[in-house]
């Protein structure tokens, strides 16, 4: 299984970045989907999780109201949509593919390289 992320870039505040992943190897339908970040000097935090069933999604409170995950099986790829962005959410960002519905990074088995997003003026 592999993850391709992809769509990051540097941003004023306040502007917007669509992340990408594609996923190879297995059905994206079949796994609980996540986007993690990793800021500098800091550890990995979860940001938002899809989830394989039903599509329900859970968002970090940093994040929550403006950043949307979502997924499209057929492409088998997953979306992080960033609004209203901020110098914070300044960070390494990576997908992640797994078969419990949770927060933790030991939840996911699969991870992308990560893409760069920096928000700075």
């Amino acid at each position: 299984v592999q993850l391709q992320a992809s769509g990051g870039g540097s941003v004023q505040p306040g502007g917007s970045l669509r992340l990408s992943c594609v996923v190879s190897g297995a059905e994206l339908g079949s796994h609980t989907m996540a986007w993690f970040r990793q800021a500098p000097g800091k550890e990995r935090e979860w940001v938002s999780i899809i989830a394989s069933s039903d599509g329900t999604t859970l968002y970090h409170a940093s994040v929550k109201g403006r950043f949307t995950i979502s997924r499209e099986n057929r492409k088998n790829t997953l979306y992080l949509q960033m609004n209203s962005l901020k110098p914070e959410d300044t960070a390494v960002y990576y997908c992640a593919a797994g078969s419990r519905y949770g927060t933790q990074q030991y939840d996911y088995n699969y991870w992308g390289q990560g893409t760069q997003v920096t928000v700075s003026s």
